[in-house]
């Protein structure tokens, strides 16, 4: 059983799209470990499906529900959000022009550099937020990918998805977007015209810090929709069944977690934005924030658990206070219930483009005085 669509986004959660186990009644789906399915005396597909590699029942709920959040005409998952991304761009053809931003994944940017680039995409690295450099970039015919994140990891730069859709449209691109630290909670870029949507689902769709997963939402299915489910069946991407049941479970929290983390990274960011050790407080929930008025007109809800702060005395004034921490992890990774920080600089290593001074903030589900109070004292 499904619910209305016209039904809000905590409902469509909770219930997880009202699923009911056909047989036994369950509130909660099983868990269906199985690799192949039988086919009838007459050899055709009992269920429809074939191998596991290429569907299993435990898909169909975490699906069908990104699909209603997002808006989408369909998803799929994949077996880690880095499969989720690569697929969008193995999906293309050898000699397209792609766009991507210069504030991008440190790991999805290392495979464009390393890989994509070896099987014949042009790969172009452009600023997002500045529209003229966009359109002087964009190549009518050859530009078939546009890829923006927002807000942006690590520095929560705000691009304009209707905007950049606009552009990618009218030079016969498609336009992807990474809402990873945004969630559907708070932004859909499927109703500002784009063409595709991905997620870590590892963050904030899981919530818990426990499954590696990533997932993709199409506006349309069409042929391109088509080459991307290919690649993820040719290509192993898989999200075993076990990994997609937890991946549900954690879903059916989100319009829990979101909320409460954007009250507490506002309250931080809000807090240190002219503490005197700190140089710059990055979140788009600042009216100070370059990008906070398109921030406001496209995220709605509240601006995302994600923060920076560049710390006064550069790298070695930053990996202090990161020491001192107690309460907050130093640990890779966002978007659980756990507070989390981390020297992004160290982590993505030397040809890193991040600020040496900045600490990337996952704010979890702690009371926010007790976070405010372990960042003062590792700063004091």
């Amino acid at each position: 059983m499904s619910l209305p669509s016209s039904l809000q986004p905590a409902t469509a959660l909770a219930q997880a799209l009202g699923y009911l186990d056909p047989t036994t009644g369950a509130v909660v789906p099983p868990i269906q470990p199985s690799t192949t399915y039988e086919r009838g005396p007459d050899n055709r597909l009992l269920s429809g499906r074939l191998y596991s590699r290429a569907d299993n029942p435990n898909y169909d709920g975490v699906e069908a529900l990104l699909s209603h959040l997002e808006g989408g005409a369909a998803s799929a998952v994949f077996s880690s959000g880095m499969a989720a991304a690569t697929a969008v761009f193995q999906a293309l053809r050898p000699g397209d022009h792609v766009l991507v931003p210069q504030v991008i994944y440190w790991a999805l940017r290392n495979w464009l550099v390393g890989w994509a680039t070896d099987w014949g995409l042009r790969v172009e690295s452009v600023d997002m937020t500045d529209l003229a450099r966009v359109r002087a970039a964009l190549r009518p015919g050859q530009t078939r990918l546009v890829w923006v994140e927002t807000p942006a990891n690590p520095t929560l730069t705000v691009s304009d998805i209707a905007a950049l859709a606009a552009l990618a449209h009218d030079h016969g691109a498609r336009l992807a977007v990474d809402s990873t630290f945004a969630t559907p909670l708070l932004t859909r870029p499927l109703a500002l015209h784009a063409d595709l949507v991905m997620h870590s689902a590892t963050k904030y769709l899981n919530g818990h810090s426990d499954v590696i997963a990533g997932a993709l939402t199409t506006r349309v299915v069409d042929e391109a929709w088509q080459r991307i489910l290919r690649v993820r069946v040719q290509a192993g991407s898989v999200l075993g069944p076990f990994e997609a049941w937890l991946l549900l479970r954690g879903m059916r929290t989100l319009h829990v977690r979101v909320p409460a983390q954007c009250r507490s990274a506002l309250a931080v960011a809000a807090h240190f934005e002219r503490h005197p050790a700190i140089v710059a407080a990055l979140y788009p929930g600042l009216p100070s924030f370059p990008g906070h008025e398109i921030a406001v007109r496209q995220m709605h809800g509240g601006f995302g658990g994600m923060l920076s702060l560049r710390v006064r005395g550069g790298a070695e004034g930053a990996l202090a206070a990161l020491g001192r921490l107690r309460l907050w992890k130093r640990a890779t990774s966002l978007g659980g219930v756990e507070s989390l920080v981390e020297h992004r600089a160290s982590v993505e290593g030397p040809q890193s483009t991040t600020p040496p001074d900045l600490l990337r903030m996952s704010v979890g589900l702690e009371d926010t005085g007790d976070l405010i109070a372990d960042l003062e004292q590792a700063l004091a």
